[in-house]
């Protein structure tokens, strides 16, 4: 016994430093891992349409040069629209502190006169509004700094779109039992592309919805803050409040609070309808990860790749899950990264996600 439980005691050793170790290196090769999972993603979701376009015989290459096209086109209108921005916003963040500044002093000395006294220096340490706006540029700024590798990024999805087609036969001859294993590998491009495409759409629907109340409410640069509620409305569970910030700051510098508050009541009812009615409609449970672990894959993925790894944490993360389902000595941990389900008798025997978990069967000495 005591020689099994050192060698127990010395695998999960080995596991855990080799765990450690890949994370470690995932870290310092961010930056050529980052356009490659980027490169992955966006190819699993134009497969659909390279594939509906061959579906009408349409030769490949042509299919993926109009697809290529399409992503092109799609990064490039977004450029302009948000490109010039940027621009100016970034130009005018000084003046934009300034008045910052200035409105907290106010409201600082409107609290000291209510009798709630508030030292500066403190407040400035611990909540200074003015780094908060600098930290937004420098998040678009970031944001923008992805146009770098487009064309390592356009150039990878080309290749891998041109491997698509014969991938299914290379792993057909490289695995020992490719009907199981194709199974888990459809579940997980399944998945993948559902959740892509759910949050792809609301997403969208999230920053329309937001560009129209500002522009209606009158705060500046109404395309920028949509645009960016749609790309951080991908970052879960923080993604909306990240981007309501600098927009309700501008609309307190431009508008007062009043203008503020009425910019924060479109954020309020925009990310309630898309967050918790028109979502979880649509994704229902096949997104297949409880709120825990949603929230410390965003930080997780957010650490070892970035920003892009923030957007990326929730399909990683189901990525790791299936293949931890996919092996009967792993799929515990499967299970564990999993929603929430309800309390049900390990003995029941109508199945569900306890079917096959049971305790062996213990004969009576009496049978």
């Amino acid at each position: 016994m005591g020689e099994l439980n050192r060698a127990n005691g010395g695998r999960i050793l080995l596991t855990t430093a080799a765990f450690v170790i890949v994370v470690a290196g995932m870290r310092e090769a961010q930056s050529v891992l980052v356009p490659f999972l980027l490169s992955g993603f966006i190819a699993i979701i134009a497969a659909p349409a390279l594939f509906f376009l061959r579906s009408y015989k349409v030769p490949s290459i042509i299919a993926i040069i109009l697809v290529i096209l399409a992503i092109a086109l799609t990064g490039l209108l977004l450029g302009v629209l948000v490109g010039n921005a940027v621009d100016d916003f970034s130009a005018q963040l000084p003046t934009y502190q300034a008045k910052l500044k200035t409105l907290t002093g106010e409201g600082l000395a409107w609290l000291n006169g209510m009798g709630v006294p508030v030292p500066e220096e403190i407040f400035s340490k611990l909540l200074d509004p003015a780094k908060a706006m600098s930290m937004a540029a420098q998040g678009l700024s970031s944001l923008g700094g992805l146009l770098t590798n487009t064309f390592l990024i356009l150039l990878t999805v080309v290749f891998i779109l041109l491997e698509a087609s014969s991938f299914p036969a290379k792993l057909n001859r490289i695995l020992e039992n490719p009907e199981q294993s194709f199974i888990h590998f459809d579940q997980f491009i399944d998945n993948i592309k559902r959740y892509m495409a759910i949050k792809t759409i609301t997403s969208m629907l999230t920053g329309v919805i937001i560009y129209a109340w500002l522009l209606v409410v009158g705060v500046d640069y109404p395309v920028l803050w949509g645009v960016l509620a749609f790309f951080l409305n991908y970052v879960p569970n923080i993604g909306s409040i990240i981007a309501a910030i600098p927009a309700l700051l501008l609309a307190l510098i431009q508008l007062g609070p009043g203008g503020a508050a009425w910019a924060g009541l479109g954020f309020i009812l925009a990310n309630n309808l898309i967050g918790n009615v028109i979502e979880p409609r649509f994704m229902g449970k096949g997104l297949g990860l409880s709120s825990l672990v949603v929230f410390l894959s965003l930080v997780f993925w957010g650490w070892v790749l970035g920003t892009v790894g923030m957007f990326l944490s929730v399909p990683l993360t189901m990525t790791i899950k299936i293949a931890l389902d996919s092996n009967d000595d792993t799929r515990w941990l499967a299970i564990l990264l999993g929603p929430e389900i309800d309390d049900e008798p390990a003995s029941t025997g109508s199945g569900g996600l306890l079917k096959g978990w049971r305790l062996p069967h213990k004969p009576n000495p009496d049978e």
